[in-house]
């Protein structure tokens, strides 16, 4: 591997004048709203640059106010807004009809960035966004994985890690691997990221955005003018349609990741190996250039063999993104073979081997908070071998087609939730011969185990018990990240009194 002294950076970093622009907030007053991981890394950012910054959060006692009716709008040069906050909340309503700039903390990073003392060029770190329903932080993990294997530092920043706006206004680092969710995008306008990939787009939070449309165009915004390499999901119709539109730099290359067997211009599968036909590694376009077998990346397969797709896709994302970047494909190759997932997805987080000799295992993919993650998680799977432990908050989504497509593989499910009836609804339709357990809401505290007693009721040898809810946590628990550790902890216990 070489030293990062003997990387060649310029290849990584802008080469125009536009790529040391940054944004003079000296002489405004900025209003943050909200202090969490995006809201305190922009008053970090912004103080010493700006000639005031006022902070809103009606729960942080930390906040300069407390009352979103206490802002004297007529001193607020420009407002940062917090991805909980929706378009349609009234202080940003009024924002707007003052004439105020509104914008998200990804676009206060980008106008305020820094250029890198490690780069040659002298120009501001590159930037690789991440976005899209599912996958984005394995995704934005894998890419800094290769990065970093290939002697870049290269954090994870955004939706996951460091704040944006901090992470922007430091100087060391060579790479800022971004992600990005749908509520950041869409009070952000002016970035240009170097690469960027849309993972796939199924519907989620469409109550925030007002519907698929809008949710969709917001995602799209990670396309607009990328310099470098357009990474997108060519086995999804509407990213692929979304790349095909997106107005791109005039050296952007546009290249799909496919599961299948790759066209021209795609990195793919064929015959069991990833295989690149797009020439980021190094072959003419069009050559199938063989680049490893994937079972040789455990994260990637069960222990029978049996590939996750969705992983799969991601890992072929990130190839994309890192080589298209410049980075070495062996080395990143390298970074795949050793990298573990994130917590709280695809995580065997307890093995069961009973009396009889069966073997049941404990599943962890809390981070399955939609139909579409829940699907990609079943699909891991043998007929009839799942006992699955779904529900949440339903975030007004309907589960039929979820529940129809994987009732070949689904052999129980246990329901949670306060809201049940959406999940129990869509059984009822498309797969009623599954048998059902039903989970009383109350006692929050002793949920999770009662579920995964419940769910032992049903295994036999080689079954999986899947927490994959296919539904947000917060109605019964703090976090997709809580509800994770709780059943972690409530199968290390079953295992404990039945093994």
């Amino acid at each position: 591997m070489p030293a990062i002294e003997d990387l060649d950076f310029t290849r990584l970093h802008r080469d125009d004048d536009a790529g040391t622009a940054q944004f003079d907030v000296s002489d405004k007053t900025v209003l943050v709203a909200g202090l969490g991981v995006s809201g305190s890394g922009a008053v970090e950012a912004l103080c010493g640059r700006a000639k005031r910054v006022i902070s809103v959060d009606e729960k942080n006692s930390e906040a300069d106010l407390h009352s979103f009716a206490d802002i004297a709008w007529d001193g607020i040069d420009l407002v940062v807004v917090s991805p909980v906050f929706n378009p349609r909340t009234p202080f940003i309503l009024e924002a707007q009809r003052r004439h105020i700039p509104v914008i998200s903390e990804v676009e206060l990073g980008w106008t305020l960035r820094v250029a890198s003392k490690r780069s040659k060029s002298g120009s501001p770190a590159a930037w690789i966004g991440i976005t899209g329903t599912n996958g984005k932080t394995s995704t934005t993990q894998m890419v800094s994985a290769m990065l970093a294997h290939c002697g870049m530092n290269a954090p994870t920043v955004g939706n996951i890690g460091t704040s944006v706006s901090v992470a922007a206004t430091h100087d060391e680092y060579d790479v800022l691997c971004v992600e990005l969710s749908s509520f950041q995008m869409h009070f952000t306008d002016s970035v240009e990221l170097d690469c960027a990939v849309i993972t796939n787009i199924a519907a989620d939070h469409l109550d925030w955005h007002g519907g698929m449309e809008n949710y969709a165009a917001d995602k799209a915004k990670v396309f607009h003018h990328v310099r470098r390499v357009l990474v997108f999901n060519a086995d999804d119709e509407r990213v692929t349609a979304l790349a095909k539109a997106a107005q791109t730099g005039p050296q952007c290359r546009k290249v799909g990741f496919t599961l299948g067997v790759p066209a021209p211009g795609q990195i793919g599968v064929a015959d069991g190996w990833i295989v690149d036909a797009s020439g980021l590694a190094g072959a003419p376009v069009g050559a199938m250039n063989a680049l490893a077998k994937i079972t040789d990346f455990p994260h990637l397969c069960e222990p029978n063999g049996t590939v996750y797709p969705h992983l799969l896709a991601d890992s072929i994302a990130a190839l994309s993104l890192a080589t298209g970047l410049g980075a070495d494909p062996g080395h990143c190759l390298e970074a795949l073979r050793v990298f573990a997932p994130g917590g709280h997805r695809i995580q065997t987080v307890a093995t069961a081997e009973l009396k009889d000799g069966e073997v049941i295992r404990f599943v962890d993919d809390s981070k399955a908070t939609n139909a579409h993650a829940a699907h990609a998680s079943l699909s891991s799977y043998k007929p009839k071998s799942v006992v699955w432990i779904a529900g949440g908050l339903a975030k007004g989504a309907r589960f039929e087609k979820l529940v129809s497509d994987q009732a070949k593989t689904i052999k129980a499910a246990v329901i949670i939730g306060v809201d049940q009836q959406p999940m129990v609804n869509a059984f009822k339709t498309s797969a009623p011969d599954v048998p059902l357990t039903l989970i009383d809401p109350e006692d929050r505290e002793s949920v999770m185990a009662r579920a995964v007693e419940a769910a032992g009721q049903y295994v036999a040898d080689g079954d999986v018990v899947l927490m994959a809810p296919a539904c947000a946590s917060m109605d019964q628990f703090a976090s997709y990240a809580e509800r994770g550790a709780r059943f972690t902890d409530a199968a290390r216990q079953w295992v404990r009194a039945h093994g």
